[in-house]
């Protein structure tokens, strides 16, 4: 696992090699372990490495035989020794035992279509000086990061965009829209950035720069397809499921370096644990935080799974609430990112860093196999469609008058509140009205001087497109398909990506390999929600792994209390920091609007805390980036 940065002048000029090193030693907590820089003209790449396979050899930037084409990568590819054997079939030698010089070598025999051969996480640069080409790629669920931006003269690109600010010629305009998606979804979707002109290569893409003839094609070389169902019987489909998952979980366990796995006490988590577990000839090495709040807490149910597999079980109880950190994590992200569980993310990714370099996740299982308790709102929620629109959003009105107001999202309240808000809706805007926690009325009475003549395209309206060019044809499984593509790139996987590699850990997720995303779209959606069970199928085809304590529990999710701390440990912070920071002074927001909202949060009138945590973390991000002069 490592960071990638890269420099080409479209017009021939040589590159600046301080800023390369600069753009490099900005992200060195992707690669503590050694660098690389490759300059030559108007092309630079550098790259950042964690050790984790061939660690005396695949040093980067790497290249072919004859050094004309040049490649730094980041990621894994777990097929690479298949790969490796049928291209030495075709001729090509190698010189090293890494998977990125297999990269090199399918790019020289199938040009841009060697992604389409790779089974992994990664993003990579690839340039060629003979064809003057320079080839983007990003993995096909988007598990790694790759920004850029492009003007006349040039094309940059790196793993984060600490790294990529700091080249002196990357445009700083603030993006407002991207900002105004950012309040709903809680992060920015790709491909936009904070920054107006500076984009994210979307999953699942390449970008194809035409040096010689000026041309650039963006390319989309593979998505999930919900149309395709297979005729498999239930028991077939388990079967199935099961080998497949467990030869993920065995070629993710290719490492040179210690490792383990995140063990949380969910089924997705103890699912991979035991598959490693059964796999491994020694112990594996497992990791849980606990929190002092029961509710947020799972350490008991972690520590049934470690008992039944008999791991070697490390768990500590971790202060989230220190705000420091909260500081420290906008500065790695980059841009506006609010989702809170990745202050708990990163305290488990430090945690884990003691002992391994590598651990194993249970990431991605609800998109894939219907796991969120918002698919069966979503799917329940549509019989209210036969009760007149305006009659509907009188009925709700009346019933949410008569309830206790909702103080906090995980109390009966909060969730009685967002089921008859979303049946109180249109069926074209009840997805976004179940998942955004900021609503556009209350972006129009915050947002200050700044937004005045912003002409806002409505965040439903990216939600929409996404749902509307779906395959599926199930109205569950297309809000799945809108999350495989916006929700769990733009969100999960940028939370554990930037959070594990903020503590130099590479993280990997069995479930996020391309044929599991494949088999889980071609099932029939009964086979995953049945009724109200979610994830029937996976809860069935490893049964006989699950601990009986753990099979039916209550998906608890990895959250923070944000409601009470902004009653309680950070309620001064929170004034502070927001009423006399520097949103309000650039005319972001409306002084006066957003202390109605903290009075009223702060007096358990009302639960505004993911509003006010969304702009809390744009104005720490603000902050830091007048510091360190990006904006």
């Amino acid at each position: 696992m490592c960071g990638i940065v890269g420099i080409v002048h479209l017009d021939g000029s040589p590159v600046n090699p301080e800023i390369l090193s600069s753009m490099n030693s900005a992200i060195i907590h992707r690669g503590p372990d050694g660098d690389g820089v490759w300059n030559d003209g108007p092309a630079g790449l550098a790259h950042r490495r964690l050790s984790i396979i061939d660690l005396a050899g695949g040093k980067q930037p790497l290249t072919n035989e004859d050094g004309t084409v040049w490649i730094t990568y980041n990621g894994e590819i777990y097929n690479h020794a298949e790969l490796r054997r049928n291209l030495e079939n075709k001729g090509h030698k190698f010189k090293s035992s890494c998977d990125t010089e297999v990269i090199v070598h399918l790019y020289e025999e199938y040009g841009r279509d060697c992604v389409t051969f790779l089974n992994g996480m990664f993003a990579f640069g690839i340039y060629d000086s003979k064809n003057r080409i320079l080839l983007l790629a990003r993995d096909r669920m988007g598990q790694k990061p790759l920004v850029y931006f492009s003007d006349q003269k040039r094309i940059v690109f790196a793993s984060e965009l600490q790294a990529l600010a700091k080249h002196p010629q990357m445009p700083r305009d603030i993006n407002l829209q991207a900002l105004h998606d950012y309040f709903s979804l809680q992060y920015i979707p790709h491909p936009d950035t904070i920054y107006s002109k500076v984009k994210k290569l979307p999953p699942a893409h390449t970008l194809e720069v035409n040096l010689e003839f000026g041309k650039t094609r963006l390319n989309r070389y593979w998505k999930c397809r919900f149309d395709k169902k297979n005729d498999m019987t239930y028991e077939e489909a388990k079967s199935l499921l099961r080998q497949r998952l467990e030869d993920s979980v065995r070629i993710r366990l290719m490492s040179d370096v210690p490792l383990g796995a995140f063990l949380s006490g969910g089924i997705d988590s103890t699912i991979i644990v035991g598959l490693m577990a059964k796999i491994s000839g020694s112990p594996v090495k497992t990791f849980t935080i606990g929190f002092s709040e029961s509710k947020y807490d799972e350490r008991k149910y972690a520590s049934v799974a470690a008992a039944g597999f008999k791991t070697e079980h490390y768990e500590k109880i971790v202060n989230p609430a220190d705000f420091s950190l909260v500081e420290k994590l906008v500065g790695h992200y980059g841009e506006p990112y609010c989702d809170a569980s990745m202050l708990p993310t990163y305290l488990l990714s430090g945690f884990t860093r003691e002992k391994v370099t590598v651990a194993l996740s249970g990431d991605g299982a609800d998109e894939l196999f219907a796991g969120y308790y918002r698919y069966l709102v979503m799917k329940y929620s549509q019989f209210a469609d036969f009760i007149p629109l305006s009659l509907r959003k009188s009925m709700f009105s009346i019933l949410t008058g008569i309830l206790p107001p909702k103080t906090e999202e995980r109390a009966m309240t909060g969730h009685i509140h967002r089921i008859l808000s979303a049946a109180a809706c249109s069926s074209d805007s009840r997805y976004l009205d179940i998942i955004s926690r900021f609503s556009e009325d209350m972006k129009k009475e915050v947002y200050g001087e700044k937004f005045k003549d912003f002409s806002s395209r409505k965040t439903q309206e990216y939600i929409q497109a996404l749902y509307l060019n779906s395959n599926a044809t199930d109205p569950v499984e297309k809000i799945m398909d809108t999350d495989i593509n916006s929700y769990l790139p733009g969100d999960i996987l940028a939370k554990v990506d930037i959070a594990s590699m903020a503590c130099s850990l590479e993280l990997r997720s069995p479930f996020m390999d391309y044929r599991i995303a494949e088999l889980a779209a071609s099932m029939p959606l009964i086979y995953k929600q049945d009724g109200t069970e979610r994830k029937h199928i996976l809860r069935e085809a490893f049964s006989d792994l699950i601990p009986p304590e753990l099979i039916r529990r209550r998906k608890l999710g990895f959250g923070v209390p944000i409601a009470s701390w902004f009653r309680k440990e950070w309620a001064g912070i929170l004034k502070e920091r927001l009423l006399e920071g520097k949103a309000v002074k650039d005319n972001f927001f409306k002084k006066e609007v957003l202390e109605k909202y903290i009075n009223k949060h702060q007096k358990s009138r009302a639960d505004y805390s993911y509003s006010l945590w969304a702009m809390l973390v744009f104005e720490l991000w603000l902050e830091k980036t007048v510091e360190s002069k990006k904006y």
